[in-house]
């Protein structure tokens, strides 16, 4: 099934225009979108990704579909889906493997799997685009229904690849051979990170780093009354007093000892507002490195006791006070991430075996996606409200979550995945691990940055400079529009009458 989700309005570019300090990057965007838009004349632009909830490219989308639009690109965003709850855990598969993991053996009936659901994919897809238009596709899941439709119309198309590994093994290969006769059908792919080009597509690849949304509610500045205010509504603090807004239809919920999930403020306040506070928010996935980053809060704090003749009276009401929180989606809500609820699950097993003062200071937050913007505040004041953000993936393809703190001007601690590396200069933008599973080094980092204040705002303070010359949306367009734009020109097709858009 493909459905066509409608974006809502969203903010111009005079709106960011308005702000002093994206001003600059707003007068560049339109420069390069007066050179390049003419190329795409009456054709339709269609972004086709798996979900339209959950994730860094389904966040992404809507802006981008809005800003082009109004830069004179008829853009629309298509969602695949499919009731074969098999082909998602088969290219959850497939995307373990281009991060280094997982079976590498594919059977045939794998392979007809696929092959079969994109081709009834495609069916649908062929039926809304017109020969002339151009097609980016996202990820594994839809890369064969948009090869097929490519190969049987010829429209433009590229492939956005947002995952990858930066060292080849057999796991890498496995996936890539597997994907191969479809990927290799498109015209060019572009990856996060020159690492993750795979050999087939050396020649018809290029490198565009995804770009954050300032105006987004995951990361639209908030004042002091919002923050508290968000807080309450989604009953991650209890509520001191009354606040503007209603309390969210549904709330946050949060681990507790018995298993169960109730209202974060039990069994008592997580102290988002007064603690220091560790955090991160990541989808419920191993390769997120949430046991490491667990296990590693678990032994800083066990060190405490060894340590105490050692501490000032400050250093050791720090390390007493600090909590960790790790949030993530409601794992039941993203379909097409089946491992999500086996993953929390292991981790809520973690938890319920910690003594119980261990408890108390780490919070499993499941954060509701029944609302998307709702969502996003709760997670943009969990950002906001925290003295570190981690970000400790095994294998990460960029890593939206340490972008978004970066630009709170929050320090940012960060494993050595590719995708982190591309964004955080060591020790001048965050903290960098050697290793996202070395407990000890993570207990060790924790300890030296919660300690530091001074340390931890300089690097909060070149981190949102970083983003704001390299990883904004209005970095991320600019390109895209010149790639397309070369594309289109050189596949020297016409666009069709059907897709040129209706006049009134």
């Amino acid at each position: 099934m493909i459905e066509e989700i409608e974006v809502k309005r969203q903010p111009t570019l005079d709106d960011y225009a308005a702000l002093a300090h994206l001003s600059d990057a707003v007068v560049e965007l339109r420069r390069e979108a007066a050179r390049t838009a003419p190329a795409f004349g009456g054709r339709t632009l269609w972004m086709v990704n798996s979900t339209a909830r959950g994730g860094g490219v389904a966040e992404m989308l809507p802006r981008d579909v809005a800003l082009l639009e109004e830069l004179g690109v008829r853009t629309r965003w298509l969602v695949v889906s499919t009731p074969s709850h098999e082909f998602f855990a088969l290219t959850k598969r497939i995307h373990n493997l281009i991060h280094g993991s997982g079976d590498a053996d594919f059977s045939a009936e794998e392979h007809a799997l696929y092959a079969s659901v994109s081709a009834e994919l495609a069916a649908e897809l062929r039926a809304r685009v017109a020969p002339g238009d151009v097609l980016v596709v996202h990820d594994p899941q839809p890369a064969g229904a948009g090869a097929l439709v490519k190969a049987q119309t010829g429209v433009v198309a590229v492939w956005r690849c947002h995952i990858g590994l930066d060292v080849h093994t057999p796991a890498t290969q496995a996936a890539w051979s597997f994907l191969e006769p479809y990927v290799t059908r498109y015209d060019h792919a572009v990856f996060s990170a020159p690492e993750y080009v795979p050999g087939v597509l050396a020649n018809r690849a290029c490198v565009i780093p995804p770009g954050i949304d300032p105006f987004t509610h995951k990361n639209r500045d908030l004042s002091t009354h919002k923050i508290v205010g968000i807080l309450a509504d989604a009953r991650l603090i209890p509520e001191y007093g009354p606040v503007l807004a209603p309390p969210f239809a549904v709330p946050a919920t949060r681990l507790q000892a018995d298993g169960s999930l109730r209202f974060a403020t039990e069994p008592d306040d997580i102290g988002l507002l007064f603690r220091p506070i560790v955090t991160q928010v990541s989808r419920w996935d191993r390769l997120k490195g949430w046991r490491p980053l667990l296990d590693g809060f678990v032994l800083l704090k066990r060190r405490i006791t060894e340590r105490a003749r050692s501490l000032d009276d400050r250093a050791r009401r720090t390390l007493e006070l600090v909590r960790l929180v790790l949030a993530g989606p409601d794992p039941v809500s993203i379909q097409d991430d089946p491992e999500a609820t086996e993953v929390f699950e292991e981790l809520c097993e973690v938890y319920r075996s910690l003594e119980p003062e261990l408890q108390r200071d780490i919070a499993l937050l499941s954060l509701p996606m029944a609302s998307l913007k709702e969502n996003a505040l709760m997670v943009n004041v969990l950002q906001r409200c925290s003295t570190i953000v981690v970000q400790n993936s095994l294998q990460e393809g960029f890593g939206l979550t340490a972008t978004e703190a970066m630009w709170k001007r929050i320090a940012v601690v960060a494993s050595p995945a590719c995708g982190l590396r591309q964004q955080i200069r060591p020790g001048i933008d965050g903290k960098m691990l050697s290793s996202a599973e070395n407990r000890a080094e993570i207990a060790d980092v924790l300890d030296a940055l919660i300690s530091n204040p001074r340390e931890r705002e300089a690097l909060g303070r070149s981190a949102q400079r970083r983003v704001h010359d390299e990883f904004l949306i209005f970095s991320a367009l600019r390109r895209w529009l010149d790639l397309l734009a070369g594309v289109v020109t050189r596949s020297g097709s016409a666009p069709s009458p059907a897709s040129q858009p209706t006049r009134p």
